[in-house]
């Protein structure tokens, strides 16, 4: 059982909350002067350097187990490369918060697969949340949903959903691999998901340059900040305060995406994106109800 959670545990949590809410926006402005490949690939490039180097100076372990190594190769492009890619191409053509609230469907889409592929079986009250979710993903899609063929926009939706679809099936991935040091796990993922966009990168985009204005700097941003040091900072979290507990940032991100894409960028928020924030939450709220009642139930 882990610890009741310290106040820089609740700290923490809400700073993951505002830095991951917040990437949207920067991915958005990142766009504005580079190609969604090298958006992507700076992005996993810039966080594999930053983690390799930390994990250097910690002295973390390499993993020395086949098994680990095959998971890894898959989760890599899973958890980095594709959704990654997903989110840039898709983020060009619909808001930023569109693609905060599709992350919010992400721990729905795990707990079916998880039912299939691990020993966490779907019970009524999960079931139902997950229904529930999912009724809030197709409110978030709207009409878009029926035109797919007609333009750039369903497909871009898609693409969107589909990045929350690639971390669900890392995350399933992530509990079946066998014990491998987190920072060490981060930095490996990491590093394989750019060397899985490098070559597309360099092939379609060219070599990158440095592009002044804030394009530049929400490049750097994308790969220190909330790629290396959320990755250290949730790890921190995790080991602190339990897994449970980690589960909060679920609820942040949405919302922050929808702060940030309206205020900052000045996004037009339609009335069913917010339909669709309260289905989704609710949905995510029921199916897990029970972990957090006892996150909130005080202990002797």
């Amino acid at each position: 059982m882990a610890p009741q959670p310290t106040p820089a545990n609740w700290l923490s949590v809400i700073a993951l909350g505002l830095i991951w809410g917040g990437t949207f926006m920067v991915v958005s402005i990142a766009l504005q002067g580079y190609g969604p490949l090298t958006v992507a690939c700076a992005r996993t490039t810039l966080g594999a350097v930053s983690l390799l180097v930390l994990m250097r100076f910690l002295g973390r372990p390499w993993p020395r187990d086949r098994t680990v190594w095959t998971y890894l190769a898959v989760i890599g492009p899973l958890n980095t490369a594709l959704p990654f890619f997903l989110l840039s191409w898709g983020q060009q053509y619909v808001p930023s918060a569109f693609a905060g609230l599709s992350m919010a469907a992400l721990p729905l889409f795990v707990l079916p697969l998880a039912h299939f592929f691990s020993d966490e079986k779907l019970a009524l009250r999960k079931t139902l949340g997950v229904l529930l979710g999912f009724v809030g993903a197709a409110v978030l899609l709207g009409p878009g949903a029926l035109r797919l063929g007609q333009g750039i926009e369903p497909l871009a939706q898609i693409a969107c959903l589909g990045a929350a679809l690639s971390y669900a099936l890392s995350s399933v991935l992530t509990r079946r691999c066998p014990p491998v040091d987190s920072i060490a796990m981060a930095a490996i993922t990491l590093s394989i998901g750019a060397a899985c966009l490098i070559p597309p990168m360099l092939l379609v985009e060219g070599l990158p340059h440095w592009q002044p204005g804030l394009s530049g700097w929400a490049i750097l941003f994308l790969g220190l900040v909330p790629t290396a040091f959320a990755a250290l900072l949730r790890v921190t979290v995790v080991r602190s305060a339990g897994a449970v507990f980690m589960t909060l940032v679920n609820y942040q991100v949405p919302v922050w995406s929808m702060v940030f894409g309206a205020l900052v960028l000045n996004e037009a928020l339609p009335g069913r994106f917010f339909v669709a924030l309260a289905l989704i939450l609710t949905g995510l709220a029921i199916s897990q109800w029970r972990s957090q009642i006892r996150l909130f139930t005080p202990r002797a």
